[in-house]
């Protein structure tokens, strides 16, 4: 009877055993491996100090106005690949940005190519305009050529928003003795500038990781791609700009 039991207790237990590593083989076969793919991580991703300007060879600058307050253009000039700016200088017929000769003149201190701009009120007495510029953006002051900022139609009719740019732009060019660069959106020159400042170099403002195109596939010089730009020296947002394609800096320097 004792032998009995125990033939009985070793056959239950190698039937354990049994079942047990049938288990195991059929939980390993079940189970699915995924192989997770390497993700590419971008510069930036891998550092997110990283910036565009610190990658590239594109030709970078940022356009500054009293909404960055105080600027420390020397820890710009000494610690950025920046190589140009545009200030706001006037807008209107009356308006005066208030840090814009500080801004210069530290600009100028610490290395950056320097150009001025306007920002455009179409509705408004285009002489005067000009005269507000005129007496703020000096010649011999200027490395870059004078820029229009034109961003509204200002409550005017599309035709009669495109007069009184054409003329503006002709009295500039008057007063400077050369053509001055023109800075709008992309959908804002797709929808009203298209034939209207051929002839005229561009800066485009669109804010997205690929260089836009614009509709009638003309060629510009300057793309701004940021209005949140972070630069050591301002504090808060800032807008960046890099020239495309094979424009350089040449192109766009005041001749005095």
């Amino acid at each position: 009877m004792k032998k009995l039991i125990i033939l009985l207790a070793l056959f239950m237990g190698f039937a354990a055993v049994q079942d047990s590593q049938a288990a195991r083989k059929k939980r390993k076969k079940s189970r699915v491996v995924r192989v997770q793919k390497p993700v590419k991580l971008s510069l930036h991703d891998q550092n997110p100090f990283l910036t565009c300007e610190d990658t590239c060879a594109h030709v970078h600058g940022i356009d500054v106005s009293h909404y960055q307050h105080e600027v420390f253009w020397q820890t710009i000039g000494d610690n950025t690949n920046m190589a140009y700016v545009y200030l706001k200088a006037t807008e209107g017929v009356d308006r005066v940005d208030e840090r814009f000769e500080r801004n210069i003149d530290m600009a100028h201190r610490h290395g950056l190519k320097v150009g001025s701009y306007h920002f455009f009120r179409p509705k408004l007495e285009l002489r005067r305009q000009v005269e507000n510029f005129k007496n703020l953006v000096l010649p011999g002051e200027q490395d870059l050529i004078p820029m229009l900022d034109v961003e509204t139609l200002g409550d005017m009719p599309v035709n009669q928003f495109c007069d009184s740019l054409s003329k503006m732009l002709v009295l500039l060019e008057d007063s400077y003795h050369q053509k001055p660069l023109v800075y709008t959106y992309r959908n804002f020159y797709n929808k009203y500038l298209k034939g209207r400042v051929d002839g005229y170099p561009l800066m485009i403002a669109t804010y997205a990781d690929e260089q836009p195109v614009l509709e009638d596939g003309r060629d510009y010089i300057i793309w701004q791609y940021t209005c949140k730009g972070r630069l050591n020296g301002v504090n808060g947002d800032v807008d960046k700009s890099r020239f495309v394609g094979d424009h350089s800096l040449r192109e766009i320097k005041f001749q005095r």
